[in-house]
């Protein structure tokens, strides 16, 4: 069906979520639809404006005595918090920290191509953090092997770091997602240039 973006009552956006949570939190009076004129409407207002609306970019979903249009976005009532302020410690993180490039060589490679690499090996007590692990190429982690990089003979191009927050565009979208048009001026700039469905 469509995934439906959440704003907080403070019209953050915080997260995406199922169209089934985003009408179950619509039905329990815990949000608003919101639509692009920044209309606000209750769960019975977009069941009845639902009924004459003709064709909706998100579906529709039918029950014995009417229809209801998948919202795009929905507005929380009660929630105005942002989501938390850490980004997870994942590979696709890590990946994305470092744009993919050798810290190493500084060689731009496909996720194939590259390893996770501990600068102090974890077997001499390096952690497995932020501040220990980077990315590195296949060819100059074979290298750098179970060293130091001044072990090694490699210097590192840049030094281990942790993602600083990236506020609201730091949402979890998932890969080949589309941004949705309506969405655009809840999102911020990074996102615009993302292909539109």
């Amino acid at each position: 069906m469509s995934d439906v973006l959440v704003l907080n009552k403070k019209f953050y956006a915080i997260q995406i979520t199922t169209w089934q949570k985003a009408l179950s939190l619509l039905y329990i009076d815990h949000a608003n639809v919101i639509d692009e004129e920044y209309n606000i409407y209750s769960f019975s207002d977009w069941r009845d404006i639902s009924q004459h609306i003709s064709a909706h970019s998100s579906g529709f979903i039918h029950t014995p005595s009417f229809k209801i249009a998948i919202p795009e976005i929905i507005l929380l009532k009660f929630y105005d918090e942002l989501p938390p302020m850490d980004i997870k410690f994942t590979r696709k993180n890590i990946y994305e920290h470092y744009k993919h490039k050798c810290c190493y060589c500084g060689k731009k490679k496909s996720t194939s191509e590259l390893n996770l690499e501990h600068v102090l090996p974890v077997s001499r007590g390096g952690a497995t953090d932020w501040l220990n692990v980077v990315v590195s190429c296949i060819p100059c982690n074979l290298k750098k092997a179970n060293r130091t990089p001044v072990e090694a003979g490699m210097k590192l191009l840049v030094k281990p770091s942790k993602p600083d927050w990236q506020g609201p565009f730091a949402l979890s979208f998932k890969t080949g997602m589309r941004i949705k048009a309506s969405w655009q001026k809840f999102i911020d700039n990074v996102y615009w240039n993302s292909e539109l469905e």
